[in-house]
C-alpha cells in the first residue's frame, strides 16, 4: 500500500510539474508605463529586421514588443523568417536580443491558427517558449482548439479586427458584437485584440466597441486617426478622433491587464519619434490619474 501511495504522489507531482512547465508568464509590473503594459507592434518596423525592431522599440521608451510572423531575423541572417516554425536556436537568439535591450515580448500576431490541434499547438508552443502573454489571430473558425490550448497553456487568445469589407460580407470580425458572440460561454482567456484604428475605419467609435467587449478585451492595437470611415494614416495619440484618453480610461475601468501595442502604420522609414510620443502620451495619462 505504501508503494502504491508513493507511486501516486510521484505521479501527481510529475503532472503538476508538467502543468507548470506550460503555463505562460504574466506581464510583470516593471513592464508597465502609465499603468499599462505598453508594447510596440513590430509591424510598425516591418521594413526592418526583428533585431532592429527590438532596438527601435527600446528607443521609444516602451518596455514590451509584440512580434509578428514572417519578419526577417537580422541583417546578418536575413533569410531566416521569424515565426512559430523557427528552431529553438533562433528563439534563443531573439530572447538574448530582447534581454540585451531590456524588452519583453508579450504577444504574437496577427497569425493564422489552424483548426487541427497539431498545427495549432505549434503556435502555442512557440508562445510558451517565448514567454508570451497572448496570441493575436483572426481564426475564429478554430475556436474549439484555441479555447482548449488557451486553457492548457494559460495563454490569452486575442481575436483581432481589420476594417469592414463591403465586398466580403463573410468577413465579420470587424464587428465587436460578432467577436463577443464567438467568445460567449468560452473560457475567459478567449477574447479580443482591440484594434481601435480599424474600428475607426469601419466608422465605429472605439469606446463603444470596448464596452460591447467588456470582460473580453485581452490586448489592443491602439491607434489614433484623423477621421472615421476613411482609413487614414496613423497619427500621434491625442491628435486625432480616436478617443485615446477615453479608451485608456475604459480599459482601466475594465481592469484590463493585457498589452497595449502601438501599431503605427505611417512614416515607415522613420516613425520612432512619433511612436515615442504615443508612449509618452500613455505615460502622461497614467500620471494624470494619480493627481
Amino acid at each position: 500500500m505504501k508503494n502504491i501511495k508513493l507511486t501516486f504522489c510521484v505521479a501527481v507531482f510529475a503532472a503538476l510539474a508538467l502543468l507548470s512547465s506550460v503555463r505562460a508568464e504574466a506581464i510583470p509590473d516593471e513592464c508597465k508605463i502609465g499603468g499599462f503594459a505598453v508594447s510596440v507592434q513590430a509591424w510598425s518596423f516591418n521594413r526592418f529586421t526583428v533585431f532592429e525592431a527590438i532596438e527601435k522599440t527600446a528607443k521609444t521608451g516602451a518596455k514590451c514588443i509584440e512580434v509578428f510572423p514572417g519578419q526577417k531575423l537580422s541583417k546578418e541572417e536575413p533569410t531566416i523568417k521569424f515565426d512559430h516554425n523557427v528552431s529553438d536556436e533562433v528563439i534563443a537568439k531573439v530572447k538574448s536580443k530582447l534581454a540585451e535591450h531590456k524588452i519583453k515580448a508579450v504577444n504574437y500576431g496577427v497569425v493564422g491558427v489552424p483548426a487541427d490541434e497539431t498545427g495549432a499547438r505549434k503556435v502555442f508552443e512557440f508562445a510558451r517558449k517565448m514567454g508570451l502573454y497572448g496570441i493575436t489571430t483572426e481564426s475564429t473558425g478554430s475556436i474549439d482548439v484555441l479555447e482548449k490550448l488557451a486553457k492548457e497553456y494559460d495563454i490569452r487568445v486575442c481575436f483581432h479586427d481589420h476594417p469592414k469589407r463591403e465586398k466580403d460580407p463573410s468577413y465579420k470580425i470587424w464587428n465587436p458584437h460578432f467577436v463577443m458572440e464567438v467568445c460567449k460561454d468560452r473560457d475567459p482567456r478567449v477574447g479580443a485584440c482591440a484594434d481601435t484604428g480599424h474600428w475607426q475605419t469601419s466608422a465605429l467609435k472605439p469606446v463603444d466597441c470596448l464596452k460591447v467587449l467588456t470582460g473580453r478585451v485581452h490586448s489592443s492595437h491602439l491607434k489614433d486617426r484623423a477621421d472615421f470611415g476613411k482609413g487614414g494614416p496613423d497619427i500621434v495619440y491625442g491628435t486625432g478622433l480616436g478617443q485615446v484618453a477615453e479608451v485608456l480610461a475604459e480599459l482601466k475601468s475594465q481592469n484590463f491587464s493585457g498589452n497595449i501595442s502601438v501599431e503605427y502604420e505611417n512614416k515607415w522609414d522613420d516613425n520612432v519619434p512619433d511612436i515615442t510620443k504615443c508612449v509618452e502620451f500613455v505615460k502622461a495619462w497614467g500620471e494624470s490619474q494619480k493627481k
